[in-house]
């Protein structure tokens, strides 16, 4: 059973609302009972009469950081990469070993089988792949963004060597070559 307020709490009550004004719910009309406020709320007599003025609003806290900036989909080679390598690389004159298409799946389901993928072929001494993830409706697919970033990432980062936009003929900006480091 729920108790009734006694006259001192709901006389605390109505002191503490005098200022309060209802919210307004999105699809009803404005309860004609409750008068518009065309003028800022008074300050009651007895605060003004002491002197005491109620502080101003704070300010609004400053915008959310950016979760994560997306990585430019372009080259990222890894130091050490001789220049004839890397260009054979860029230019996608490498033989493609191993394919992994991407498309049509959830961020969560790519990013393991991009892992599995991977590490398998590192695993079988594999160097260069073809990852597809398409290049999405709008020309901005998530996967098409996130995929470079994953690749320098942990757990993949120890195996990839470097990754680059592919050649039109593989597929453009839908499409990244993979090059997997040396199984040591």
């Amino acid at each position: 059973m729920v108790r009734k307020p006694t006259p001192e709490e709901r006389a605390l009550w109505a002191k503490a609302m005098v200022d309060a004004k209802p919210l307004r719910r999105r699809g009803r009309k404005p309860d004609p009972s409750v008068p518009e406020e065309s003028e800022p709320p008074k300050t009651p007599t007895k605060a003004r009469k002491a002197g005491c003025v109620p502080a101003p609003p704070p300010p609004a806290p400053p915008p959310a950081p950016p979760a994560k900036t997306p990585v430019e989909v372009g080259a990222r080679l890894a130091p050490g990469i001789d220049k004839r390598t890397a260009e054979r690389f860029r230019k996608g004159q490498r033989e493609i070993e191993g394919r992994l298409d991407l498309h049509g799946m959830t961020q969560d389901a790519a990013w393991r089988r991009l892992v599995s993928t991977i590490e398998r072929a590192h695993r079988d001494g594999k160097r260069a792949l073809l990852v597809i993830t398409g290049k999405g409706s709008t020309g901005g697919g998530v996967l098409r963004a996130t995929v470079p970033r994953w690749l320098t990432e942990t757990p993949l980062k120890p195996l990839v060597l470097a990754h680059a936009p592919a050649q039109p003929k593989d597929g453009g900006s839908g499409a990244l070559y993979v090059l997997l480091r040396r199984r040591r």
